[in-house]
């Protein structure tokens, strides 16, 4: 049972990260004025990254290999450092109106998030083994 709970939770996150990609970052910004959209997003972010956090986290239990308890807690990891490292510096910096070192900051954490959705494609790609 744990394998196909972990390859449902990461079909899950997957499609989480790709539907607010694709709907509703683009909506937020152009729907909403941009207070509103910037206080939405500091309120959304903490969530989104400790959501998928702890549901990585429950998927790492599931794995059967090792390369992929690897790659799920790794995530797991950049998650968590996402939620209470990175987004309070970008909102720092954003407040402190630091323009370079939030370009930076909120680009690391674009890459870092689309490292992730690489990490659950790969592993839900059939491999000729059950993970």
């Amino acid at each position: 049972m744990w394998p196909y709970l972990s390859h449902i939770l990461v079909a899950a996150n997957m499609g989480i990260m790709v539907f607010f990609t694709v709907a509703v970052a683009p909506t937020v910004f152009t729907a909403l004025p941009p207070e509103w959209s910037a206080a939405y997003v500091r309120k959304f972010f903490p969530k989104y990254f400790f959501f998928l956090g702890v549901t990585t986290a429950v998927a790492t239990l599931g794995a059967t290999t090792l390369l992929h308890q690897v790659a799920l807690l790794t995530c797991t990891l950049i998650f968590f450092f996402s939620c209470f490292w990175l987004t309070p510096r970008i909102n720092r910096a954003r407040d402190d109106k630091q323009g370079t070192a939030f370009k930076r900051l909120h680009w690391t954490s674009v890459g870092l998030n689309m490292v992730q959705l690489v990490t659950f494609i790969w592993l839900l790609v059939p491999s000729g083994q059950v993970t």
